[in-house]
């Protein structure tokens, strides 16, 4: 199990770390995704969609507040369009980190983990866990960008990844969206409900997944 959570570690810090740069360099920052949103809906809905999607998208490349992303586009753009708009953000981040990762990511593979067997094992033991660790992915930022490059880095198969990343996906975004439809600036409560009720949910989810089967499947 270890050197499949040393890669998974590695591509999360290189996913934090363009969060980190973004913010030092004043990118992407809430206050400004609010502000291109704010902007988006005095043109039209349909422009806060695809400023929606753009931005959840672009969470492959350069980690954002995907939660808050969400819960504005319900809030300007209602819980269908808005809860449209972030899932088809999230499937197309997924779709590409599979795709970049099956053609790329076995060259990042060979630098972190040496020992051909290990390289195998470590495909093996995410393949026997991965459904899990994605139905799960949304209990911290950058967990659900790792899954999918995992996903594609161990060749599993697109339609069970594809149907793995959008039995979480659908429902979350438009829970999130619903949350910011019925939220405002007067009254926040809805979605700041929401979104601790989903962090916590997929903490519970991950906890479980760690105790009995992660470590289970480390025992020899």
């Amino acid at each position: 199990m270890a050197p499949l959570l040393k890669l998974m570690g590695i591509m999360a810090l290189c996913f934090a770390s363009t969060f980190i740069l973004a913010n030092a360099m004043g990118w992407l920052t809430l206050d400004q995704i609010e502000v291109w949103l704010t902007e988006a809906n005095t043109l039209s809905i349909g422009t806060v969609a695809l400023v929606v999607v753009f931005l959840l998208f672009l969470d492959l490349f350069i980690a954002v507040p995907t939660l808050s992303i969400m819960m504005l586009g319900g809030y300007f753009a209602g819980v269908y369009i808005g809860g449209l708009a972030a899932f088809t953000g999230t499937l197309l981040a997924g779709a590409g980190g599979y795709i970049l990762s099956d053609l790329f990511g076995e060259k990042i593979v060979n630098i972190v983990v040496k020992d051909v067997q290990q390289r195998k094992e470590l495909r093996e033991k995410f393949n026997r866990h991965g459904v899990l660790m994605i139905l799960l992915s949304r209990a911290m930022p950058i967990l659900p960008e790792v899954t999918a490059c995992m996903s594609g880095i161990s060749r599993m198969s697109f339609i069970k990844f594809m149907l793995a990343w959008c039995t979480v996906n659908l429902p979350y975004s438009f829970i999130a969206a619903y949350a910011g439809s019925i939220s405002s600036l007067e009254n926040p409560t809805p979605a700041i409900i929401t979104a601790i009720s989903l962090t916590v949910f997929f903490w519970l989810g991950w906890g479980l997944l760690d105790r009995y089967a992660l470590k289970r499947s480390s025992i020899p």
